[in-house]
């Protein structure tokens, strides 16, 4: 296939936070998602899911506490709807861009699991937090069954989760195949579901993965021929946030490491997304990462926008 590869991530600005701002949202992704189509690379495509997964979570403990019939549902169950009703939004909106465009092309959505460590140390210090504000009484019952929360200072609590580093996606085949036949293939959602493999059976766990670390192993697996972050700033920034703020236009992963060293990308937002970059170097020696603005993702794959991380 003469195409180039990418894997696309999408952040949390390309999809909204709300269902209603999702629909929404998904329109104006989708059109810088059929510009990279018509610039001829084949596209797959990766998302977050924090706002999504959450109200999920939140709705199905809600169901719980009102009719006690209900089960509550664990947080795979969560992660594993929120792929289905993002990737629905955004195959059906691609779709209709693509088709609007006079291109015909199948969009399909892999519900796909990534296996985890048991003994990962992220188990035993859960970082992020999800779900609704609890009282004590909620909290005290999570902790009984042996899950963590996080108090605030207003003394409510939230439920807090692991974020453990990806081992194997278990779809990835699937999702080879498909791209192989040269569809848009949308994977890996939120990170993916968390599992744990035991013998031959594959058991949910408590947790969410980094939507930044699976894009980075997804590119390598697939020996992407790009790895394009679209994010909520147009390029990476040395010295973000201050007054000596300046764009870096390109940088080798040997640099980008040099940066993490010294503390230059901030936890939870750009230095996740250069990790990525460096991991997916390290597989594909040849290849790149773009990280931009949803805005300039046309721009950035003819080098007139964003940032570009080479090995």
């Amino acid at each position: 296939m003469s195409r180039k590869r990418a894997v696309v991530s999408l952040g949390h600005e390309a999809l909204g936070y709300t269902t209603g701002a999702q629909k929404d949202a998904v329109r104006v992704t989708a059109r810088a998602l059929a510009d990279l189509v018509e610039a001829d690379y084949q596209l797959t495509i990766t998302h977050s899911n924090g706002p999504q997964v959450s109200m999920i979570h939140k709705a199905m403990s809600e169901l719980r506490r009102v009719y006690s019939d209900y089960t509550p549902a664990p947080m795979c169950v969560c992660s594993a709807m929120s792929q289905g009703y993002v990737g629905y939004d955004i195959q059906n909106a691609l779709r209709s861009e693509l088709l609007g465009r006079g291109i015909s092309k199948p969009v399909s959505t892999i519900l796909t699991q990534v296996t985890v460590d048991t003994y990962d140390e992220a188990f035993y210090e859960p970082t992020k937090v999800i779900g609704r504000y609890m009282e004590k009484e909620d909290a005290e019952a999570e902790i009984k069954k042996g899950n963590y929360v996080k108090e605030y200072p207003d003394h409510r609590f939230r439920r807090v989760v692991a974020a453990p580093k990806p081992i194997d996606i278990v779809e990835i085949e699937a999702i080879r195949a498909l791209a192989d036949a040269d569809q848009v293939v949308i994977a890996c959602g939120g990170g993916g579901i968390p599992v744990i493999e035991q013998q031959h059976v594959l058991k949910g766990a408590s947790a969410v993965i980094e939507k930044d670390s699976i894009a980075g192993k997804l590119a390598a697996d697939l020996r992407s021929d790009v790895l394009i972050i679209l994010t909520s700033v147009d390029c990476v920034y040395r010295d973000f946030g201050t007054e000596h703020q300046t764009p870096v236009e390109s940088m080798t992963a040997a640099e980008a490491k040099e940066a993490i060293a010294r503390g230059q990308f901030e936890a939870g937002t750009m230095l996740p997304k250069i990790e990525a970059a460096i991991a997916y170097l390290e597989k594909v020696k040849d290849g790149r990462v773009l990280i931009t603005s949803i805005g300039k993702g046309k721009d950035a794959v003819k080098g007139r926008a964003g940032t570009v991380i080479t090995a």
